[in-house]
């Protein structure tokens, strides 16, 4: 087959289509909401009646930071997809709405056909564990900005919830209890200091094994950001929670400060939740400080509830009947003038 022009210059047009009818194929059953399927030039998706009760539609823009690099340099890349939507969605969760669809964009310089489907089957799987469409997303070859095997990726995900069930600070009250949902390591954040800590400061290697660590050192860095829309659904459903944050960049520091209102401050026991090895690792190689550390990693905790006393008891029942670990880590308080937003106590880091 002769090679077009295109081609020539390095953008292979027939490989992405390939790539998006091996895509249809996986998909499953049709959401019955969606107009038309992937390949158009846009997505279209349908609400209906049930979803038309004071709709708020609420979405959502991320990536997965430099965490993309050590999945390109270490051909780990099934389960960066998963990274891209969790940091999409559960963002979503923390305005209390669920994820309608989802789209991703790829960049990369050429299109290797094997790392971009491993990429793609891992939204898609993602994507069919949470009930989410997959409404469409874009692959875009660029050489010249790309370097060989190296790609980026962005997703955008919209939410839909009622105007009366949005998650608002003036919802969250003084006395009630927090709520830590365990995360499944570093998820999607921090890895420019990762990164740094781990390979230029010291000369660690990714088959390393490192003491307390389940398997080598990229097993651990590549664990893949844990999705909580199943965990979540029951509780906005049943209306048991007053407040979410999600803790990515920023950590517990300065996401939880973003469910609260002025006047609140969050106290968290340190010593209520285990942190994973790869925490404490990393604290003491860096020689992170306590702010270092809470700034920048989630330490541990994925997501942050907000629940009144009177509801505790139900949200821990339906945690457990999914068999969801959690931790009871704080309380909000009052918050005293000039005192920061959240205070940690206890002597555990």
């Amino acid at each position: 087959m002769v090679e077009s022009a295109y081609e020539k210059a390095g953008v292979n047009i027939t490989a992405g289509e390939e790539l998006v009818a091996d895509l249809k194929q996986k998909l499953g059953a049709p959401d019955p909401h969606v107009l038309g399927g992937l390949g158009s030039f846009a997505g279209c998706y349908q609400l209906s009646k049930d979803q038309l009760d004071q709709p708020v539609l609420v979405a959502g823009s991320d990536g997965v930071g430099t965490k993309v690099l050590l999945a390109a340099q270490s051909g780990q890349v099934e389960t960066i997809g998963q990274d891209l939507v969790a940091m999409c969605v559960n963002d979503l969760l923390a305005q209390g709405a669920l994820p309608l669809f989802f789209l991703d964009y790829l960049a990369l310089s050429h299109l290797e056909k094997n790392q971009v489907q491993k990429i793609l089957n891992g939204i898609l799987k993602a994507c069919q564990a949470q009930s989410i469409t997959l409404l469409g997303g874009e692959t875009a070859e660029m050489p010249g900005i790309y370097q060989k095997h190296h790609f980026d990726l962005a997703g955008f995900a919209v939410g839909l919830t009622a105007k009366r069930n949005l998650l608002q600070a003036k919802n969250v009250h003084n006395g009630d209890y927090l709520i830590g949902l365990p995360s499944s390591g570093l998820h999607s954040n921090g890895y420019s200091l990762v990164r740094k800590i781990l390979f230029e400061d010291h000369d660690f290697q990714f088959d390393d094994q490192l003491a307390g660590l389940n398997g080598s050192l990229i097993e651990e860095l590549m664990q893949p950001t844990r999705l909580y829309v199943n965990v979540i659904r029951p509780l906005l459903k049943q209306k048991l929670v007053n407040g979410i944050a999600h803790i990515t960049g920023g950590g517990l520091l300065d996401n939880v400060p973003r469910m609260l209102q002025d006047q609140q401050q969050a106290e968290f026991k340190l010593d209520s939740w285990e942190k994973p090895t790869i925490f404490k690792i990393l604290a003491e190689l860096g020689k992170l400080s306590q702010t270092d550390c809470y700034e920048t990693f989630n330490m541990g905790i994925g997501m942050v509830l907000a629940v009144s006393p009177d509801n505790y008891a139900r949200v821990v029942a339906e945690l457990e009947q999914q068999k969801e670990t959690y931790f009871k880590i704080g309380k909000v308080k009052k918050r005293e003038k000039d005192a920061p937003a959240v205070y940690l106590s206890g002597g555990s880091r």
